[in-house]
């Protein structure tokens, strides 16, 4: 069954590169004929695993293409995913797999909500990547990849393409812990490096606030029934700034480049969640407010 790749992104063209060297049938799905056209003439898409390059020439389509998808992964941003869904929807099978590969929360539900005909699967993953150039992505990560749905169904056998193509990755019945585990380390982290414009490692002079962001993100997991996302949450935020020191978070690589954050889907998310529960959380609201600021000065949407 063909692997439906929906955002060329850099997660996106890792999964898809390694799929298609093992042979696995992949087709990328590109927003219009102009991207389309720049795709064929570029004849492929490159990977760069270890100093090593490889090229493959990986099918490509427009959303509009009349070709029926059964499996899909959409690796776009997280304010791209509802609107990237919506133009493919009606290619999708009845029973389709859609694996959501976003960070933060709130773009999962709303595009499951979309396609209710279809198996909607949560990844959450830890590996490393970004384009080096157009058509091109460096994996610059080892890390994995957990994947489960929310009804708690049975692992899918499609599990071992991603074995075959060496996608580390396991099933989970628990979904939600991982992800809103991953949202409180990217809410713990990649704000502060925006706002003190450092990397990661130099987060080890405001240790202070680090320390009383974790505090109050564990309360609000707390709170919204997710005990084992809190329990540890400090430790491994300093584990993490230790082995990424030298690294620029994804939030401050987009910001220093220009572009959109998911704001709205990390600290946003999280903010709402602890106003609806009651929480307190003065912390992160004056945070979400400062990068907000932030965001705002340098002419970039802050939603």
């Amino acid at each position: 069954m063909c692997w439906h790749v929906l955002g060329a992104g850099s997660l996106g063209s890792l999964w898809a590169t390694r799929l298609a060297r093992e042979g696995l049938p992949v087709r990328l799905i590109l927003r219009d004929e102009a991207r389309l056209a720049a795709y064929n003439a570029h004849a492929g898409l490159a990977l760069d695993e270890n100093g090593q390059r490889q090229t493959f020439a990986i099918a490509a389509q427009t959303v509009s293409a009349d070709e029926p998808i059964r499996r899909l992964l959409v690796a776009c941003k997280a304010y791209d995913a509802e609107r990237a869904v919506a133009a493919v929807a009606h290619r999708l099978t009845d029973k389709a797999d859609v694996l959501l590969l976003q960070n933060g929360l709130g773009s999962q539900e709303a595009v499951a909500a979309m396609i209710p005909h279809a198996r909607c699967i949560f990844v959450s993953s830890t590996e490393g990547a970004y384009r080096d150039e157009d058509w091109s992505v460096v994996f610059a990560g080892q890390g994995s990849n957990w994947l489960g749905d929310t009804p708690h169904g049975a692992a899918p056998a499609w599990l071992e393409d991603l074995k075959q193509a060496v996608i580390p990755h396991q099933w989970t019945a628990d979904i939600a812990e991982r992800l809103w585990r991953k949202l409180a380390l990217n809410c713990a982290i990649n704000p502060l490096t925006v706002l003190h414009q450092c990397r990661n490692g130099e987060l080890l002079a405001h240790a202070e606030e680090v320390t009383a962001l974790c505090a109050e993100l564990a309360r609000v997991l707390q709170r919204c029934g997710q005990p084992g996302a809190a329990d540890g949450l400090l430790e491994q935020v300093q584990q993490v700034i230790a082995a990424t020191a030298g690294n620029y978070s994804s939030m401050y690589q987009d910001v220093a480049q220009g572009r959109r954050t998911e704001i709205r889907y990390l600290l946003g998310h999280v903010c709402a969640t602890a106003d609806a529960l009651d929480c307190p959380a003065p912390m992160l609201n004056q945070l979400r407010l400062r990068l907000i600021e932030h965001l705002n000065a340098q002419g970039l949407p802050s939603d």
